[in-house]
């Protein structure tokens, strides 16, 4: 059996915890900024262990958008090193629950129409962006 990590940051965790611990009828909306979010589970690329992360619902057709903003840190946040190596994810959307798969999108044309939609659905993309000294990572999560 493959042991589930939960997440280090306390808030972090405990947003996965009251949304996965409720199937998905409470703690729909990242923190305290009302917006909704969804719960993406993936594994880890060191130890092979389930993770999960609460991230923003950018959702497209039936694809889901994925900014790996981190608050516009200089480093990404460990969980896109984890979607590069492992493709292969579970996207909780309230109470349902989908087989997705990851690809990072790096070709401008692409990208720039999915950054457009995630930063109307957070507008604090756009600032995080402003001052990373890196690109940020954008990735497409598709029904498999």
């Amino acid at each position: 059996m493959v042991e589930y990590i939960p997440p280090t940051l306390d808030w972090v965790r405990e947003q996965v915890e009251l949304y996965e611990g409720s199937g998905g009828t409470k703690g729909t909306t990242l923190r305290d900024t009302g917006l909704p979010c969804i719960i993406v589970t993936h594994k880890g690329n060191k130890t092979g262990s389930i993770r999960k992360i609460p991230l923003m619902r950018v959702a497209v057709g039936k694809s889901y958008v994925l900014v790996g903003s981190y608050g516009g840190r200089p480093k990404n946040p460990v969980w896109v090193y984890n979607l590069r190596a492992n493709p292969d994810v579970e996207i909780r959307d309230k109470t349902e629950v989908f087989k997705m798969r990851v690809r990072e999108v790096t070709d401008d044309l692409e990208r720039q129409p999915l950054w457009d939609v995630s930063a109307t659905a957070f507008p604090p993309y756009n600032d995080y962006q402003a001052k990373a000294s890196r690109k940020i990572p954008v990735f497409i999560a598709e029904p498999i």
